[in-house]
């Protein structure tokens, strides 16, 4: 019951930011004429001052948000771990999910959730929640609900899949949000130097192909890592883990506007 009280504070938080239809005045052509200006052009005729180029229509015009947005949320074993009484890891994703999708479908941003874990570089998985073209529905719901921690987390291997995915976009802005709650690591000799490494090599990659890549976590040793995978300013950390579900859209917000 919380979470559909949130979700729909969410939602009308959110719907101020869908697409508007506005007037565009002072256009050479249009679907109707633009007043002010036709009457500054009979004014100026009277006086002789006639310019035939003068502006004296108006279009009705969309106003678009023109981004898309892909959400990767890991889903490694560690998701299994508590952080109260009542809530692990994996829940409170779960509930982000949930609220992130409530709040873009209200703004109409196009949007893809995705997930991930690994065991090992020829072990991989790579969950398909909601694709760019999916519209959010039970269906999704249900795709949402049914997230279980997974094995390790080869997070390079995951960003250049969500990487590929949101290239394909024509958006102007391309948000890649990673939603982790630990450092890269699996089997292999991935834990450690060489999966920092691997990582931010993906990150770079995106970067080059113009996406924005931004990472939320909830490590409290994240500050070690992160700066030097993501950068000082493409990183934030939610301290207390139980607010993720409620920060995560206002922090999509900050990041879009």
């Amino acid at each position: 019951m919380l979470l559909q009280q949130q979700a729909h504070k969410i939602r009308r938080q959110f719907e101020v930011l869908r697409p508007q239809r506005h007037w565009t005045n002072r256009q050479s052509d249009g679907t109707e004429i633009d007043l002010e200006n036709y009457v500054n052009f009979l004014s100026d005729l009277k006086r002789g001052q006639v310019n035939s180029d003068t502006p004296v229509y108006r279009e009705l015009r969309n106003k678009t948000r023109d981004l898309s947005c892909l959400l990767l949320a890991d889903l490694s074993l560690s998701t299994d771990a508590h952080i109260n009484n009542h809530a692990r890891v994996v829940d409170v994703v779960r509930d982000s999910l949930f609220l992130f999708s409530e709040a873009l479908t209200a703004t109409g941003d196009r949007f893809a959730l995705h997930g991930f874990s690994s065991r090992n570089r020829s072990h991989i998985r790579f969950y398909n929640i909601k694709g760019f073209d999916d519209k959010y529905d039970d269906n999704v719901r249900g795709h949402i609900n049914a997230i279980r921690p997974g094995y390790y987390t080869r997070m390079g291997a995951a960003i250049r899949h969500a990487t590929q995915l949101l290239s394909k976009e024509n958006s102007s802005q391309k948000l890649l949000l990673i939603l982790t709650d630990g450092k890269p690591n699996d089997l292999d000799k991935y834990e450690g130097r060489y999966g920092i490494e691997d990582t931010r090599q993906a990150v770079l990659e995106a970067e080059k192909l113009g996406l924005r890549p931004f990472c939320v976590t909830i490590d409290e040793q994240a500050e070690d890592y992160l700066p030097y995978l993501f950068g000082s300013r493409s990183f934030v950390l939610i301290k207390n883990a139980a607010e993720l579900p409620k920060k995560l859209p206002l922090l999509y917000l900050r990041l879009t506007n």
